[in-house]
């Protein structure tokens, strides 16, 4: 079974090769009628393309969208049928992987795609390379498209928390934290001498011919109660699913994550308490810490959904490292090509593109089982009888 498809109702199959003809994706089951906001792909994907600083690949990609189908062409709206989204490669150079055609690259997918299909596409690391995140990107401001129309409070918002041994959590407070601040520097850390800091770290490393790794936050608050299956999808399952699939990503925490095993279970409690609606609606229930980052017994509760992001040092350094090739000889590997030198920064659109489609899939799932609105968007809970 092809692994190259992401969701139950809102289905995203992403294509092609990082330096091949194009790179794109075809959403199916997307509603009808939605009147799609191209402006609105083309900002998302131009937050994700090469080149747009001196802390990234000097690859040069516009990133250009364009819709083949599954949309009117007279009145912009979505007709109900599958969407194609593709993205031309313009400034793929081949010949830079020429040296390395033969050799496994240490940390990279090379070994293990020939050992699986017997064939790899050894220029840039064809689907292993993150040019593949195109498609997803594309989809994933489709999915906050629907989102934003549906649920208006929704936000969604990752930024970086730290790289390498530079950590600004400390000083940092997420419900401070703004698109605006995030978009400040290249770095995408919201706190200013932080960002300062990783960027003198990203650049040194880059000269140095290595990489670096760090962490990544997202938050994504007004999400409805109710999302999420019980057992095998439950929407904390499903959002992990999503994050690990992403290159780089090597682990991913919910909520308290790893550090709730200091705590105990009186203290780690999230308290639940009846809060009245600042709009003067129904009270509203919240519970008064969010350990939980948002998801329990896999369902959404509508506090924030709250998830941090490991991702390792980009593999490919300019560092000659021992390796292998593929007649069985040992080798030394002397890497060309560009690079990022730090993931984190260009991995935030891509990350909030990823719980956009987590969500609007599990809302679509919900919709079809109970209906909309359904019950958990009503205030609070009545039993008759």
């Amino acid at each position: 079974m092809a692994g190259n498809t992401f969701g139950h109702v809102f289905r995203v199959t992403t294509f092609g090769e990082s330096h091949g003809p194009a790179v794109g994706c075809v959403v199916d089951g997307c509603p009808p009628g939605h009147v799609l906001d191209h402006a609105d792909l083309s900002a998302a994907l131009a937050r994700r393309r090469p080149g747009q600083s001196k802390l990234t690949t000097a690859r040069s990609e516009e990133d250009a969208v364009e819709v083949l189908s599954g949309v009117d062409g007279e009145t912009g709206r979505t007709l109900g049928t599958p969407i194609c989204m593709v993205v031309r490669n313009e400034d793929a150079r081949s010949t830079a992987y020429d040296d390395m055609r033969h050799v496994y690259r240490p940390s990279h997918a090379d070994f293990a795609y020939d050992a699986k299909y017997g064939i790899r596409a050894w220029q840039g690391g064809g689907r292993a390379s993150a040019r593949e995140t195109v498609g997803r990107v594309a989809a994933g401001a489709l999915a906050q498209q629907l989102l934003r129309a549906r649920f208006p409070a929704l936000c969604i918002l990752a930024w970086v928390e730290r790289v390498h041994t530079i950590d600004a959590r400390p000083h940092i407070d997420p419900a401070l934290v703004t698109r605006e601040l995030v978009e400040a520097t290249p770095t995408r850390c919201p706190h200013q001498p932080s960002a300062r800091a990783i960027e003198a770290a990203i650049l040194a490393a880059k000269k140095d011919g290595d990489s670096l790794g760090g962490w990544l936050r997202v938050v994504a608050s007004g999400v409805p109660v109710g999302l999420g299956q019980p057992v095998f999808d439950k929407l904390d399952a499903l959002l992990a699913q999503a994050f690990m699939s992403l290159p780089a990503c090597k682990g991913v925490e919910i909520g308290s994550g790893f550090g709730s095993i200091e705590a105990t279970g009186s203290s780690h409690n999230d308290i639940f308490e009846w809060r009245a609606d600042q709009e003067g609606g129904a009270p509203v229930m919240v519970t008064r810490t969010n350990r939980s980052g948002g998801v329990q017994g896999g369902i959404s509760n509508g506090m924030p959904i709250d998830v941090r992001l490991a991702f390792k040092p980009t593999a490919t350094v300019l560092k000659p490292q021992p390796s292998a090739d593929d007649t069985g000889q040992n080798a030394e590997l002397r890497a060309k090509g560009r690079h990022d030198p730090c993931v984190l920064p260009r991995a935030v659109p891509i990350v909030e593109a990823m719980t956009a489609l987590v969500l609007v899939d599990a809302w679509l799932c919900q919709r079809a089982q109970v209906g909309d609105p359904w019950p958990g968007l009503g205030g609070p809970i009545r039993r008759s009888g």
